[in-house]
């Protein structure tokens, strides 16, 4: 029976893509290992197609009941000789320990220290508090520490077939044939604070269909409503939600194959964002709330938005002073220009060339 190694996957759909680098090194340090996936539905799913994991363990329960006695019982008859954690979660941390995982590697925080057999501080400012720090050099870091090489910073993404053939069916009922397409993130599954006003994406949309292209809202189940509005308050037939009753139920897969084909990518701050680079696509990140610092991954056909505040960037889910101007304050004229700059049009309105799936 081959060893195996548990890798603990993060919690949100971003972090797992900027994991992937981390990932795949931990993958070509065991080579004739099994290697065992565990984490949440969302950021394991987005992982599909890497060919990354030999099992999988995935779990949406909450709780000690149905999350971490769950993982634990079924980490135990599988007895990891070594464990990863690119979480920073104790409960996961306490179901390897439970489970029976081996030679468990992370970082300290959140008290779970003591359960760690390789427990690495947290990158530290200079008044000794945690910096602001990439994510994905934090991974990777853990990485290392488990055996690897150093992993670099290419994200990775791969889409399956059933995705590529919801994404010709999209492109199909959207009416899209071979012109280029621009997509429009207005999601942000952290929270209100991160949102940019509904006005502001119908006003962009219709801009960029005035010039040509098609718009593509994306969303997943919990954004169609909004990504819907935003369609109806252009009133232009080449700006389409995603969510369509007459075609394929979004999903990550789906969206992944999307933004894989598309000319542009216009976000929030959120997981879809690393989709872009992964697929080497152009993106410009309206950030409100949150540090650039910890999730930049220095994708060079990106440009982030943000404005300087006094009172930010302040991390918080909904605004606390009840304003919002992060993201209030980023104009659709500067969001627009982001955006041409990173298709490289001047003067007139030419169309670039359009992507084709593959």
């Amino acid at each position: 029976m081959p060893s195996s190694l548990a890798v603990f996957i993060p919690g949100w759909v971003g972090d797992a893509v900027m994991a992937t680098p981390a990932l795949m090194a931990l993958r070509a340090a065991h080579p004739g290992w099994c290697l065992i996936g565990v984490g949440k539905p969302g950021p394991m799913a987005v992982l599909d197609g890497l060919d990354l994991f030999d099992a999988k363990i995935v779990s949406a329960g909450k709780g000690w009941d149905k999350g971490t006695l769950e993982i634990a019982s079924q980490l135990r008859p599988l007895r990891p000789k070594k464990s990863v954690f690119l979480s920073n979660s104790f409960r996961t941390t306490l179901a390897a320990f439970l489970g029976g995982c081996g030679g468990r590697v992370g970082l300290a925080m959140h008290g779970r220290g003591m359960l760690l057999n390789t427990a690495l501080a947290p990158t530290l400012d200079a008044n000794g508090k945690r910096a602001i720090h990439p994510a994905l050099l934090e991974y990777n870091r853990i990485a290392m520490a488990a055996g690897t090489e150093e992993p670099g910073k290419v994200l990775r993404l791969a889409t399956l077939l059933a995705d590529e053939a919801a994404a010709n069916q999209v492109w199909g009922l959207a009416g899209f044939a071979d012109r280029p397409v621009v997509i429009l993130n207005p999601g942000a599954a952290f929270g209100l604070a991160k949102f940019w006003p509904r006005a502001s994406f119908a006003q962009l949309a219709r801009r960029f269909a005035h010039q040509g292209f098609g718009v593509l809202l994306l969303c997943g189940p919990a954004e169609a409503q909004l990504a819907q509005a935003i369609a109806s308050d252009t009133n232009h037939p080449m700006v389409q939600p995603l969510a369509n009753p007459h075609g394929p139920e979004p999903s990550l897969g789906l969206s992944k194959a999307c933004v894989k084909r598309s000319t542009l990518l216009v976000t929030t701050d959120s997981g879809p964002r690393h989709f872009a680079q992964a697929f080497d696509v152009p993106v410009v990140t309206l950030f409100g709330p949150t540090h650039i610092g910890w999730t930049e991954t220095w994708h060079p056909r990106s440009i982030h938005l943000q404005k300087r505040l006094d009172c930010g960037p302040c991390q918080s889910r909904v605004c606390p002073l009840g304003h919002h101007r992060c993201m209030t304050e980023l104009s659709v004229d500067e969001v627009y220009e982001a955006s041409r700059t990173l298709l490289g049009i001047h003067g007139g309105h030419p169309l670039p060339m359009a992507r084709t799936a593959g």
